[in-house]
């Protein structure tokens, strides 16, 4: 069985593409029915209008990649109006808004947004991006930060709000209790770690930003120790997200405590990455004698 529960809303399987590797999802259609996936995770939206930054903002590198896109999109009234009719003319599964601000009370204006309509279901916190230059990780890199827009949020929205927590700290468990103590119903960890690239040739920084969100595979073992220390301090759900390219990468996500599982940089190496996980499960799960996805949920801990 593959199903899972996050907050109240059941997802068909754990396998979720994550913000910013997916577009708004109806792009990803001509691939695959996108209708197999657990959930899908909107690309991260803001209040206003955002261009990013500068170009260059990707660069890669040995397992992996680098990106400082800088969280840009139409802005919270064109993906309501256009963007989510464009997916849910070709998808019936849970979606999940990921919010991002430059203040508490633009946090709050944008979650309301997605809160008083019924094409999304969850409502994921972005404090954690590394790209800004205002707002976003300046928020998830304190207890109390990340608390008071957990709190905010909460208290003017009913859908069921999940923070995205920064690894670009030093005790990720503090942070996500505080945010559980806030009133926030789930976790999703991890985002990017803050990396850098620079030319040997030349010497200088590739991306404009000098320093990026650095994601991929080399990232599994910090994204698994750090949901491992939250899942033992926490009773809310958490989605575990990093360098997650396999099926096994999934189970292992579980087993460390999360109830279900973001694919990130896979995405954009390959579009069909999460189909071929979601059809990959059962097979690894009847060779690991896993009959129900669920009963796997932090066993590693014991």
């Amino acid at each position: 069985m593959l199903s899972v529960n996050l907050s109240g809303v059941t997802l068909p399987n754990p396998i979720i593409p994550a913000s910013g590797t997916f577009g708004f999802g109806y792009e990803m259609a001509r691939f695959y029915d996108i209708n197999r996936l657990g959930a899908i995770a909107l690309k991260g939206t803001t209040l206003e209008k955002r261009f990013g930054n500068p170009t260059p903002r990707v660069a890669e590198c040995a397992e992996g990649m680098l990106n400082a896109i800088g969280l840009q999109n139409p802005g919270v009234r064109a993906v309501v109006t256009e963007e989510m009719p464009k997916l849910r003319a070709l998808y019936r599964g849970v979606a999940i808004a990921n919010i991002s601000g430059f203040n508490v009370e633009e946090y709050v204006k944008t979650a309301r947004y997605f809160d008083a309509q019924s094409d999304a279901q969850i409502l994921e916190i972005n404090v954690s991006c590394p790209n800004v230059r205002h707002g976003g990780m300046a928020f998830g890199v304190t207890p109390g930060g990340a608390a008071e827009v957990a709190r905010a949020v909460k208290s003017a929205c009913k859908k069921p709000v999940y923070m995205k927590l920064s690894p670009n700290v030093t005790d990720i468990a503090e942070i996500a209790a505080a945010c559980e103590e806030a009133g926030a119903d789930g976790l999703s960890l991890i985002n990017t770690l803050l990396g850098m690239v620079i030319d040997p040739a030349g010497g200088k920084p590739i991306v404009s930003t000098k320093m990026a969100g650095f994601s991929g595979p080399a990232i599994k073992p910090v994204a698994l120790r750090m949901v491992y220390q939250v899942y033992e301090r926490v009773k809310i759900p958490i989605i575990g997200i990093g360098g997650v390219r396999t099926a096994d990468d999934a189970l292992e996500m579980i087993s460390a405590g999360a109830t279900a599982v973001q694919v990130g940089s896979q995405n954009l190496v390959d579009p069909w990455a999460c189909e071929k996980i979601i059809d990959a499960l059962p097979v690894k799960m009847a060779e690991y004698g896993i009959r129900d996805i669920q009963s796997i949920i932090g066993r590693a801990h014991s």
